[in-house]
């Protein structure tokens, strides 16, 4: 199916910057042409066209000069490394070497992952800032293209902050990352405060969400979207009861609907991007024109035809039931080479119209209810979590207490499996990482206090911004 990257898109050079100089810094990149954003956005068109730029931004990463960082956004990098950082999956023999030094906790400053992710991020945002800033005349479609720019960057930077900074609840008075609103090309801006790049992620989603008004299809942000993607926003802050209201406003409110366990295996089967409201409030779209190929999050985990290098942990398969329809997600075989386990099969168009990268779903939305109802109503947050064990053939969580609490970051973690959101959901919640001996043994315990559980700033951006030098990471000084 046709995404919104499938037109042909008018780069409009100031909005791609696809090219950046190995000296200047990702927070100050400059169109590779003389134009200004200010006169590349004039109408309607214009921002429709930049809208579509900023959405393929989210799939095809960036490149610098002639080396492609293509897989390091949502099309890959994102969703993988928030799981083979964590303990759902383990690198298979023989592999690619792909993401070994995330699933070793190796990586440094000048790892070539941590500086695309960093840039790729950072470019989509540029996008983003270049639609909200446009001066344009308001109309209702103005208004909707606006609230998603709003939206994207505010995912950006929830990212970004995620992975590059300790969680919120650790201490929002710590660094975070550098905020970038507007284009300036002498500005070299150090690192925000964790609460400050909070504070715009929550003033960013308010203010998608009041200028949004219609769902046009899973691959767009829509108002619900938005309100979901903030639910799980106040969920990292620690504040519940926000979290719960947003939550449960997308629940009541919103036309979407969980996927029912006679058609779960087909929902992950089905490649197309969504009209039906099922499940999916927010996508990046792949498909056979436009996608990243032997790049692409399906690629990667696939056994039939693709790389492969991942299996699923066996901590994680033994968690679902016999009659867990998940299960049927992670088959057992043997791989070319030798080596046998659980194999990654939530992703399994690998050629023309590819598996799409879900970023936010309505099963998250009811798991976030459940959380953030478990500590002051058992009732309630035993209703959510089951709305989604009930459409999945497991068995209904009736417990009470601490452990009600863990059963619900339990279901989190079968749910969500192989969507990017475990070691997120470690870090917020500030548990150590404890594995097997599938892992390497320098990676078997990593605890939350270890410096590797926050990414380095990329080297590149230290270089080239003197006023973020003395800002690195701990543990990552030269």
């Amino acid at each position: 199916m046709k995404s919104i990257s499938n037109y042909k898109v008018l780069w409009l050079a100031v909005l791609v910057a696809t090219f950046v100089s190995c000296k200047k810094s990702f927070l100050e990149i400059n169109p590779p042409t003389s134009v200004a954003p200010e006169e590349a956005l004039k109408t309607e068109s214009d921002l429709q066209v930049a809208l579509r730029g900023m959405y393929a931004g989210l799939r095809t990463g960036m490149s610098i000069g002639t080396t492609s960082y293509a897989a390091d956004a949502f099309g890959r990098t994102i969703p993988v490394i928030g799981d083979v950082m964590s303990d759902n999956a383990y690198q298979t023999t023989p592999n690619g070497n792909r993401y070994t030094a995330y699933n070793g906790y190796t990586f440094i400053a000048s790892d070539a992952n941590a500086l695309g992710l960093w840039g790729s991020l950072y470019l989509v945002i540029l996008r983003a800032n270049n639609i909200i800033n446009a001066d344009v005349a308001t109309s209702d479609n103005v208004k909707q293209y606006k609230g998603e720019a709003y939206a994207v960057r505010a995912l950006c930077y929830f990212t970004l902050v995620r992975y590059y900074a300790r969680p919120y609840t650790d201490d929002p008075g710590k660094l975070g990352v550098p905020i970038v609103t507007v284009y300036d090309a002498n500005s070299k801006p150090t690192r925000n405060k964790i609460s400050e790049v909070y504070t715009l992620i929550q003033n960013d989603l308010t203010q998608a969400y009041t200028l949004m008004t219609k769902f046009t299809n899973s691959s767009q942000f829509s108002k619900y979207a938005a309100q979901a993607l903030l639910a799980k926003v106040y969920l990292n802050m620690g504040d519940m009861d926000n979290a719960k209201t947003a939550a449960l406003d997308v629940i009541n409110s919103g036309p979407f609907k969980l996927v029912g366990a006679a058609d779960y295996v087909s929902y992950w089967a089905d490649p197309g991007i969504r009209t039906d409201k099922l499940e999916t409030l927010f996508e990046v779209s792949s498909d056979a024109v436009s996608n990243l190929g032997t790049d692409a999050l399906a690629y990667l985990y696939s056994q039939a035809g693709g790389y492969g290098d991942f299996f699923v942990s066996d901590t994680l398969y033994n968690l679902f039931g016999t009659n867990d329809v998940r299960k049927g997600l992670y088959p057992k075989g043997t791989r070319q080479g030798g080596a046998t386990g659980y194999f990654i099969n939530k992703y399994p168009a690998i050629s023309n119209d590819r598996s799409d990268t879900k970023v936010l779903r309505l099963s998250d939305v009811y798991l976030i209810a459940a959380e953030a109802s478990a500590g002051t109503n058992e009732t309630d947050a035993r209703s959510y979590v089951n709305a989604v064990t009930s459409r999945r053939g497991a068995n209904a969580i009736v417990s009470t207490g601490t452990d009600l609490y863990n059963d619900i970051i339990i279901e989190r973690r079968k749910e969500l499996a192989f969507e990017g959101d475990r070691y997120p959901d470690l870090q917020r919640l500030k548990r150590d990482l404890v594995r097997n001996a599938n892992y390497p043994a320098t990676a078997r315990s990593i605890p939350y206090s270890n410096f590797r559980r926050v990414l380095p700033i990329p080297q590149t951006e230290i270089d080239a911004n003197p006023n973020i030098k003395s800002q690195q990471n701990d543990g990552y000084q030269p």
